[in-house]
């Protein structure tokens, strides 16, 4: 991850456009009048041995000809000279490279991975950037930048638009020229050889003139360089994604990707248009906490095709209570139903739509108000949407319009627009938006869901389930048979039906009278999956002779459908019956992208046509494993009914424990639990399916998405008066202990850490101190050893690193009753250390002049001291980390 040189790519100083052949439309031709049209202040520099001059700028024959270095290159020639090309401008200085020849990648013989390799290769001595190729250029339009292959002008704007296809990109700039949208930055990624997502993400993400960033993506390489930068984008500007619900017929990995937009706090969208109307939803909406919308309107009609639009993409319509409807009951016409949507009629006027907007600005329950007008007459029209611009603009809540019409709504539409209120040419539009606007807030909590590895609900003998699985690859098997693998999730706390094994018919009839009633006969054999299709499941088992004669029939059975498959005996389980619990199914499997990957789904040998299921990224904790439960179709029937309502909890209990289980076990590919019985009394797995393969890197957890708790910094010491602490990474549940100890600091202590005079940390702040990525960032607290968020915090060190990874800034905070204990130069020495681990370089701050122990401190562990360029009453304290 990094963003060196990336100012080159997008405010050069210089550009040199690198082309051949004399045509009139050839692309370096196109791109030098891009350059000229858009505005590019510095020196232009073609290079064309072919030409004299372009566009009457004079060419030089060869890069060894120009008269400096160029900050960015542009390189419209064959690819098969680009590698030697990009040594020479390396050598010469240059920063950053623009492939934007017409070649694909995979248009050579070896799918261009030996092309690939020798320009990252020619770039690398030189840390020069590349841009592509297979891409439809970029642009930057505040310093005049256009190196597209588009022969329209880029508007200025506040939008950054990064996009993976060629075709995307031009028809993202067309329809948003007709549309008057302007851009900040734009830039068509193409193969991604070098410049990604995560790159752009990162740089963007810094850029005060960026207002929100726009992706149009299919794919990506790097699942945790991904998410951890539109994780810190996320947080500080809305990211909305357009990606194709069907790329590549996979809908298992659309929902994927879905699930990894929803924990990076990105909103996703299905249209350019959706794309649009987002941005505008997003910058300019009021805070929304759920998805409740009032409607209010001069159309009953209308109100309802927009209720219509609001169920089905997931909202709900507010309930008005009974002090919400007395209040609106004395400003509509008499005779007026007191209902959500809300008819005035003809009797819509300013005064009216006032009157009611601010009944419903106070009442609770309602995130959103949509105000939907139809043409009655142009004078009223304009008035009323004059009155509900001004009130939507003061007030606190969201108010979102639409005024039906075409020209003749056009002036309504000029003043909410005036006025920053989003406002909609059709009431789905409208609808769609507030859904939207939701949704994000809701992605944005679960971005802030970074859970600790380890539930204290549990203690996983993660040894013996790696012993298990280490056995079956010792043995040459990718797959466990079914009592290994009800092993392995007993290791791990699930509760399992009874399982005993038997080698022969003879044995597992002997086992039959310990289970009594009736029994399930499962055959075993590590070569079979599905045991349904060949024969070698049997239910309802009744007596001893039955479960011998079917044992025997389920060997005949299997050695005439699989006669390769090993028998290795048979597993001898109790039949339990249904009783009302519902048929689940949960478990993980090891994907290409984004590594494992938890799966919920309705269970049973109809899932798969049932197709009801949701996808999560480990790890999960209780909140982001209910909201994975949500998503599901069951889930409703799951809560509803007082005689068989699930445990939820236990439920979601056994989805953390899975969690785990792909955190801890490197060799743990896939887990199907189908059936998982779920009741009232809790959960039950009666079969389990469980395949291997052989792990040879450092750490399981690496190869999560989503780094996860980091549980090997956890210490436990003792103070020289006995009191027993720990130190450990920060975790959301320590908000209220944080803000607990900046409660308990003296103000001038305080103004010192935060440089100016404050009382307590928000919530916001407060959450977004104790919610850490921590990839790139790392909070070590000193508390009480007692469970996370009831234990009192004594001490806070942090960084937080930039997107190289090469710099990381400090900050700490000591609890002043423990003044002079050494838990201040304990935890920097702490933080250094962890920094050193990381490969982090230098560790910086900014402390006050006044802020004497710092700057004490600071010397004696080695860091240079020197006042701030900017401010003298600032000294800025930095150590280089071996």
């Amino acid at each position: 991850m990094t963003i060196r040189n990336l100012d080159a790519v997008f405010k050069p100083r210089s550009v040199a456009v690198i082309g051949r052949g004399s045509k009139d439309d050839a692309p370096d031709a196109q791109l030098v009048q891009n350059l000229i049209r858009q505005g590019f202040n510095g020196p232009i520099m073609p290079v064309n041995p072919d030409r004299k001059a372009l566009r009457g700028i004079l060419c030089y024959r060869d890069l060894a000809s120009l008269p400096l270095a160029p900050d960015l290159a542009v390189i419209t020639t064959p690819m098969a000279g680009a590698p030697e090309q990009i040594r020479t401008l390396g050598e010469l200085g240059t920063r950053a490279v623009l492939l934007l020849n017409e070649e694909m990648l995979k248009s050579w013989d070896d799918g261009g991975t030996a092309i690939r390799q020798a320009l990252l290769d020619a770039a690398k001595p030189h840390v020069l950037r590349i841009a592509g190729p297979d891409s439809f250029g970029l642009a930057a339009t505040r310093g005049g930048l256009n190196v597209t292959r588009g022969h329209t002008p880029i508007l200025p704007g506040s939008l950054a638009l990064i996009s993976q296809s060629c075709a995307i990109t031009r028809s993202v700039l067309d329809w948003a020229h007709g549309h008057n949208i302007g851009f900040s930055h734009v830039l068509s990624l193409g193969a991604k050889i070098d410049v990604d997502f995560g790159d752009m993400l990162d740089y963007l993400a810094r850029d005060g003139n960026v207002k929100a960033i726009l992706l149009y993506l299919e794919s990506i390489n790097d699942a945790r360089k991904f998410m951890s930068a539109a994780r810190a984008a996320a947080r500080i500007k809305p990211t909305i994604v357009l990606r194709p619900g069907r790329y590549r017929a996979n809908p298992n990995e659309d929902a994927v990707y879905d699930s990894a937009f929803r924990r990076a706090g990105i909103l996703r969208v299905r249209t350019i248009e959706q794309l649009f109307n987002s941005v505008e939803a997003l910058g300019t909406a009021k805070p929304v906490y759920n998805n409740r919308l009032a409607v209010i309107g001069n159309s009953r009609a209308i109100s309802l095709l927009a209720t219509e639009t609001l169920e089905a993409a997931g909202g709900q319509l507010a309930v008005f209570n009974e002090d919400t409807a007395t209040a609106l009951g004395k400003v509509v016409p008499r005779g007026t139903r007191i209902e959500n949507p809300l008819d005035l009629g003809d009797a819509a006027n300013p005064e009216r739509y006032i009157a009611v907007l601010d009944a419903l600005l106070e009442a609770p329950g309602v995130d959103c108000i949509l105000v939907l007008h139809s043409p009655l007459s142009p004078e009223l029209d304009l008035a009323s949407a004059k009155a509900v611009a001004d009130r939507a603009a003061k007030s606190r809540r969201l108010v979102i319009t639409s005024w039906l019409g075409a020209a003749s709504a056009e002036p309504a539409r000029a003043v909410f627009k005036q006025a920053h209120v989003a406002t909609y040419d059709n009431p789905g539009d409208a609808v769609s938006a507030f859904t939207r606007i939701a949704q994000h807030r809701h992605n944005l909590e679960l971005l802030m869901e970074t859970p600790p590895s380890i539930p204290e609900a549990f203690k996983p003998d993660a040894e013996r389930a790696r012993a298990l699985l280490q056995q079956a690859l010792a043995a040459g098997r990718m797959r466990l048979d079914a009592y290994e693998s009800m092993q392995v999730l007993d290791a791990y706390g699930i509760p399992t039906v009874p399982t005993r094994v038997a080698r022969t018919p003879e044995e597992a009839a002997a086992i039959y009278p310990e289970f009594g009633h009736v029994v399930v006969l499962k055959l075993l054999s590590p070569d079979i999956a599905s045991k349904t299709e060949v024969g070698a499941l049997a239910l309802w088992l009744d007596s001893a002779e039955a479960v011998r004669s079917e044992a025997e029939a389920m060997i005949a059975r299997v050695r005439t459908h699989v006669p390769e498959a090993r028998i290795e005996g048979f597993v001898v389980q109790p039949m339990l019956r249904r009783g009302g619990a519902y048929e689940l199914a949960i478990g993980m499997r090891t994907g290409d992208t984004f590594g494992p990957l938890i799966r919920f789904a309705h269970g049973g040998t109809e899932a798969d046509v049932i197709d009801d299921k949701a996808w999560a990224l480990p790890p999960l904790n209780m909140a982001l494993a209910q909201e994975m439960i949500g998503r599901t179709r069951i889930s409703q029937r799951l809560k509803s009914g007082l005689a068989r309502a699930a445990d939820l909890d236990a439920l979601a209990l056994a989805l953390i424990k899975i969690s785990q289980m792909a955190i801890d076990l490197g060799e743990l590919w896939e887990l199907d639990i189908n059936p998982l019985r779920v009741s009232g009394k809790g959960i039950i797995a009666l079969d389990a399916t469980i395949q291997v393969r052989a792990f040879t890197g450092k750490r399981p957890r690496d190869r999560l998405a989503i780094r996860p708790y980091p549980s090997e910094l956890e210490q436990d010491f003792t103070l020289p008066d006995g009191r027993g602490l720990r130190l450990r990474p920060i975790v959301p549940e320590d908000e209220p202990a944080l803000q607990e100890l900046v409660r308990r600091m003296p103000p001038d202590e305080l103004r010192l850490r935060f440089f100016q005079p404050i009382r307590e940390l928000s919530h916001a702040m407060a959450a977004r101190l104790t919610q850490l990525d921590y990839y790139r960032e790392m909070a070590l607290i000193v508390a009480a050893r007692d469970v996370p968020g009831r234990a009192e915090i004594y001490g806070v060190v942090r960084i937080t690193c930039d997107p190289d990874m090469d710099r990381a800034e400090y900050a700490i905070l000591v609890d002043h009753g423990m003044t002079g204990l050494g838990l201040g130069p304990m935890l920097m020495r702490r933080i250094i250390d962890y920094a050193r681990r990381r490969g982090i370089q230098e560790i910086y701050g900014e402390v006050l002049w006044e802020n004497e122990g710092m700057l004490k401190l600071c010397r004696a562990l080695g860091f240079a001291v020197k006042p701030s360029a900017d401010d003298p009453g600032i000294m800025h304290v930095s150590i280089k980390v071996d």
